[in-house]
């Protein structure tokens, strides 16, 4: 194994500016052929990626996430993504169901600091179980999302999980997500045509009115100061931080040295 850093990707974050998401899904696929998995949370702009994979018929499979306290059409959008695109998705779960971690620690997300413990079991741990199975998670964020994310690399390392992570939509305006969604007739979580404009657990995500922030509606109780889960590391702290351990050989490929493979 050998260490790679955020320095490493430089080159490879300034030629992929010009790139579009499907030559970057592309070139997840045969870069890193059964290691790279899809992440989405079935909202609108993961909803796009699972749309492009289908398309593209790259054989990536999609992580989702169920924190045990997701809305009934977010398990609904899952299903039919599922079946409709013939995507493979892999549910991922806490250890404790919210009854269990609510007897054991109270309710958590009441204030900012239980917040961050209660995304930390419900979402983040479990992707992290997955550690070790992946070297390259594909992400939908977006630079029009504003604010921590406006700033944001197409690839970045990601240490929890020692992989890579891939942002094929970084570059995708509201404009363009608009119309990729009505040309394609996407399947969309219809939570987003009812007021939410981002959408996560039940207990924590509410409708978002005319004039507010796109995320005003995530954790409104706790106020303007907690507006990310963590689950996505440049969220946090840009990704820049930490180096991770891939095999030499998968950094050459990565890097263009030893591929046959380049866009």
């Amino acid at each position: 194994m050998a260490r790679f850093t955020q320095a490493d990707l430089s080159e490879l974050n300034k030629t992929f500016e010009e790139r579009t998401p499907d030559e970057l899904l592309q070139w997840a696929g045969a870069i890193f052929g059964k290691r790279v998995a899809a992440l989405s949370a079935m909202q609108m702009a993961g909803s796009v990626v699972c749309h492009m994979l289908s398309r593209l018929q790259v054989n990536i499979p999609v992580l989702f996430v169920d924190t045990g306290v997701n809305f009934p059409e977010t398990i609904a959008t899952r299903d039919r993504i599922a079946r409709d695109y013939k995507l493979d998705v892999i549910t991922l779960t806490p250890k404790l169901t919210m009854e269990e971690q609510t007897a054991k620690y109270g309710i958590l997300y009441l204030t900012a600091e239980g917040q961050k413990e209660c995304c930390e079991m419900r979402k983040s741990a479990p992707l992290h179980e997955a550690r070790g199975r992946f070297d390259c998670l594909v992400g939908s964020l977006r630079r029009a999302e504003g604010g921590a994310r406006s700033r944001f690399q197409i690839l970045s390392v990601d240490p929890a999980m020692n992989c890579i992570r891939v942002n094929p939509l970084a570059n995708f305006g509201d404009e363009e997500m608009e119309r990729y969604i009505a040309d394609h007739k996407v399947i969309v979580n219809p939570l987003h045509y009812q007021g939410f404009s981002t959408i996560s657990c039940n207990r924590c995500t509410t409708p978002v009115l005319p004039g507010e922030p796109k995320r005003a509606g995530r954790w409104r109780h706790l106020g303007p100061w907690s507006v990310y889960c963590g689950i996505n590391p440049t969220d946090m702290d840009g990704g820049t931080s930490i180096a991770i351990d891939l095999p030499q050989e998968l950094i050459d490929r990565l890097l263009g040295r030893t591929t046959d493979f380049s866009i």
